[in-house]
């Protein structure tokens, strides 16, 4: 926290100097040499990058009922537990000598560069090259394992799998071993199994031999994701996916339903106008980097999605590991920074109890230290990060600690969102689509909710259904067996139809076609669609198991 001192700046990467770029440079390359000297190094980004999933610890190291990380998500600690972790990355980057003044910096996603080529190259390059001549491998493409983790999950009580079935079958699917270097979009990172090794190693031998091939088709992915629009009557409407719903997410009226997705589905359900929460777009950004592609529109004719991709980003177990896991989140805190300046909450909020995604057991379950069915308030603790002044422990950062950003010694420096037009409030009545009670107990890890509008009376040469959107689910790997939160389990997504014009008074629940895009498939109503190409063990068809893909529909 700060004192009265100078407050620091996070600028947007691309407003770096290039001196300030050399000093974020140098404090990455130390934190993460840190690791390699020692993987217990309190600074070391190893340490670091792992208290948001693996190496998992607590009662998660092998439970599903319990989750190994120290991460929050699903619940109202989501943007607080990952302001105090950022927090806790500068002052690590600013332990390296000569770089005590380094500020992380955030990726400016709704920025026009952003929309137009996708990643900053600064998080792409594959080297680095001082201005006295120094070349190193650059510390922001990627991150190398100085040691192990392993997934110790048994793998033998998933719903729909059946290891005696394959012979191929070895324990733990989500295991990486030391050395291994974390991927994006379109590389797949699966290793923990022989099958898994070899499908990756196979998927990833034509981008290993053209990197720059790969590098395109991560930025356009990147870019499709944050432009594609719901498309309607064959025409894309302003805005797009992420820049639309990071848009939206400022117009949530209180902390509680802005903060996650959680309290947003239970807002949603009693309020006719739909809210966003900042948790949606930061989603979708995770899965455009770690290796889902959105549907295809008109909009995107010529993009061909890569099936198998599997990006450490992608999934909550492994996506702080990829140092672009924390230029993405300072870009969200700096959104939720201006979602406190236009509502005037830089200096208090407070948390509606005892709301759906107020408990420890909402969405992925308890956290390390974190009692299962307690109750999550501005005083509870977020773990494992600790106020430190003068050498002293102070004890936890709480939520509360964590609002005014000011007080902790930053603030941030221009960037996309800002416009009056970007942060124009929205009002009227919306009529939208409600997808809910999607069961994520058999899902493995992340996946895609979409919706469509079938219009039967489209003449024969035109578009016969119209695309509304796609939900992000950034999940847990394993979700299928948490006892204590099986309730806590639904998926859900909201689709507005606003803008179908005279089309929007005519849509009923059967007219809704929901696609559920998933590591195994595409999975409708009736079943699965289309399978991908990374699946293990394949769902028994014959299994007792309630199916992924149910879901209910209403429109009002």
């Amino acid at each position: 926290m700060t004192d009265g001192g100078a407050l620091r700046v996070r600028k947007s990467l691309t407003d770096l100097s290039k001196k300030e770029l050399e000093d974020l440079m140098r404090a990455w390359k130390g934190i993460q040499d840190l690791s390699v000297n020692n993987k217990d190094d309190p600074n070391g980004f190893f340490v670091i990058g792992g208290y948001h999933g693996e190496p998992f610890r607590g009662a998660g190291w092998g439970n599903v009922s319990y989750w190994g990380g120290y991460c929050n998500h699903g619940n109202v600690l989501f943007p607080t537990w990952h302001r105090a972790y950022l927090l806790r990355l500068e002052d690590a980057l600013r332990s390296i000598p000569e770089c005590e003044n380094v500020t992380l910096p955030f990726w400016d996603e709704c920025s026009q560069a952003s929309l137009d080529e996708g990643i900053p190259t600064a998080l792409t390059d594959e080297f680095f090259v001082f201005d006295n001549g120094e070349k190193i491998r650059n510390p922001l493409r990627s991150y190398k394992f100085p040691r192990e983790i392993v997934d110790h999950i048994p793998q033998d009580n998933l719903p729909g799998h059946h290891p005696e079935d394959n012979p191929n079958y070895n324990g733990p699917n989500y295991s990486k071993p030391a050395g291994y270097e974390t991927v994006r979009y379109p590389l797949s990172g699966l290793v923990g199994t022989p099958e898994d090794r070899k499908a990756s190693a196979e998927h990833n031998e034509p981008y290993i031999k053209d990197p720059n091939n790969a590098l395109e088709q991560l930025n356009q992915n990147v870019t499709t994701w944050l432009k594609t629009a719901p498309v309607i009557k064959g025409k894309p409407l302003n805005g797009g996916h992420i820049l639309e719903q990071y848009r939206k997410c400022l117009n949530a009226p209180n902390y509680t339903v802005f903060s996650n997705t959680t309290s947003r589905t239970e807002w949603n359900d009693h309020h006719a106008e739909p809210v966003v929460s900042l948790e949606s777009p930061h989603n979708q950004i995770h899965l455009a980097v770690g290796g889902y592609y959105p549907p295809q529109t008109e909009f995107s004719p010529d993009f061909s999605p890569i099936e198998g991709a599997n990006g450490d980003m992608g999934e909550n177990d492994t996506a702080a590991l990829d140092p672009i896991f924390f230029f993405h989140h300072c870009f969200v805190d700096r959104v939720f920074w201006l979602w406190q300046k236009r509502h005037g909450f830089t200096k208090e909020f407070d948390i509606m109890p005892g709301y759906p995604g107020t408990n420890s057991v909402d969405s992925q379950g308890p956290t390390p230290g974190t009692v299962p069915n307690s109750w999550l308030t501005m005083a509870s603790p977020l773990d494992p990060f600790r106020k430190i002044k003068d050498g002293q422990d102070q004890g936890p950062y709480t939520s509360r600690d964590c609002i005014d950003v000011e007080k902790l010694g930053y603030t941030y420096g221009p960037g996309s969102l800002e416009s009056p037009a970007a942060l124009a409030a929205e009002s009227g009545r919306t009529k939208t689509v409600h997808v809910r009670r999607i069961n994520r107990a058999g899902i493995r890890g992340s996946f895609l909710i979409s919706a469509y509008v079938s219009d039967p009376d489209a003449p024969a040469d035109k578009e016969k259904r119209h695309y509304l959107g796609t939900e992000a689910v950034l999940s847990r790997w394993h979700v299928e067996g948490c006892a204590n939160c099986q309730r806590h389990l639904e998926a859900a997504a909201f689709f507005s139809l606003d803008r179908l014009q005279g089309l929007a008074a005519s849509v009923n629940a059967e007219r809704v076609e929901v696609e559920i895009h998933t590591r195994d498939g595409i999975h409708t109503r009736d079943g699965i669609k289309k399978r991908g190409l990374m699946v293990s063990t394949p769902p028994a068809p014959t299994s007792p198991e309630p199916p992924p893909y149910g879901y209910d529909v209403e429109v009002r």
